[in-house]
């Protein structure tokens, strides 16, 4: 693999910005948010595109169950289950979850345990089986951008707006410990304006550093102007190991992040032209930024690595290829 040649190979349109996306297992398909009230199931062969009708904007997804079942967190507070792999994939539960704002959705590593976060400062543990709620975990004072749980399952780190980390035991319901992400958050006197939070949250797979994504050095909350940033913490510590930036002055938020197999961070911008960007471990700057036609939104990596969706504001939906493209 060398991402230095990374390209788009497929490029499909829906009808509105997209807002989210996720790989499904097998890789042939990826489900997209839509800002027309739905989401959609692309065919990555074709292109080919199924409805799932939400009733409302889309901004988190979340395969489950082996892949077979998605979730969808709305804009409207909503948790809807989806028969993903059906011809034509129905709603099988549907839960009005939060008031306001769905922002993030993590599945607890035995899969029987999902968070959901929101405006309504509230997170949520879902029993996956039937869809009841197991417990309420309150705490945040601003709008929780970001769920993660920890690879041991024991506990659950939350993201707000502030920049705040809240770390959670999930055996209490207790906050064991909370820091801040002091660069992912900034007031803006000019517009007496709260900007940041966690657009992306990621642990590494040995539980021992959490990836967090979103934007720094903020000039116009009222703009967005700023620049796409990822951070590092060592989880043990609390403390930030590194704050990886673009090369070269790009604008705008690190939407979502993942940690690659092949040792590097990947995260995506929008704000004024899209990327992806790619990191080495321990390296400040990015080693690799991926020019792409329009602002990202979301992205999600394949299962085997080799591929990138991004959902762009544009309506395309980019399937890009991290290597060469073949002779």
């Amino acid at each position: 693999m060398d991402v230095t040649k990374t390209h788009i190979e497929k490029d499909y349109k829906a009808d509105r910005p997209l807002l989210s996306c996720c790989y499904a297992l097998d890789g042939a398909h990826v489900f997209v948010g839509c800002e027309d009230y739905k989401v959609w199931r692309f065919k990555v062969a074709d292109g080919t595109k199924v409805e799932l009708d939400t009733d409302a904007w889309a901004r988190t997804l979340l395969l489950v169950d082996a892949g077979k079942t998605l979730i969808t967190g709305g804009y409207d507070g909503r948790l809807i289950w989806w028969d993903a792999l059906a011809e034509k994939p129905a709603s099988t539960r549907t839960l009005d979850a939060h008031q306001g704002w769905i922002r993030a959705l993590s599945v607890s590593p035995d899969g029987t345990t999902l968070a959901s976060v929101g405006n309504d400062l509230i997170v949520k543990l879902w029993n996956l089986a039937d869809g009841k709620l197991v417990r309420e975990l309150k705490g945040h004072e601003s709008h929780i951008y970001n769920v993660a749980f920890h690879p041991n399952g024991k506990t659950l780190v939350t993201g707000d707006l502030y920049g705040n980390i809240f770390d959670w035991d999930l055996t209490t319901g207790e906050k064991k410990r909370a820091w801040k992400a002091e660069t992912l958050t900034k007031y803006d006197k000019g517009f007496h304006a709260q900007i940041g939070g966690f657009r992306g949250m990621v642990f590494s797979p040995d539980g021992t550093q959490l990836v967090c994504s979103g934007i720094t050095n903020v000039s116009n909350a009222f703009a967005g102007i700023g620049n796409p940033s990822v951070v590092i913490f060592d989880y043990a510590k609390g403390e930030q190991v590194i704050e990886h930036l673009s090369k070269g002055p790009l604008q705008g938020v690190a939407w979502n992040v993942a940690v690659h197999s092949e040792k590097m961070i990947v995260s995506s911008s929008g704000g004024r032209g899209g990327y992806l960007l790619f990191w080495k471990p321990g390296e400040k700057e990015t080693f690799h930024q991926f020019k792409l036609p329009s602002d990202v939104r979301d992205f999600a990596l394949s299962p085997d690595g080799q591929y990138i969706a991004a959902a762009h504001a544009n309506h395309h939906l980019s399937i890009c290829k991290l290597d060469a493209k073949q002779a």
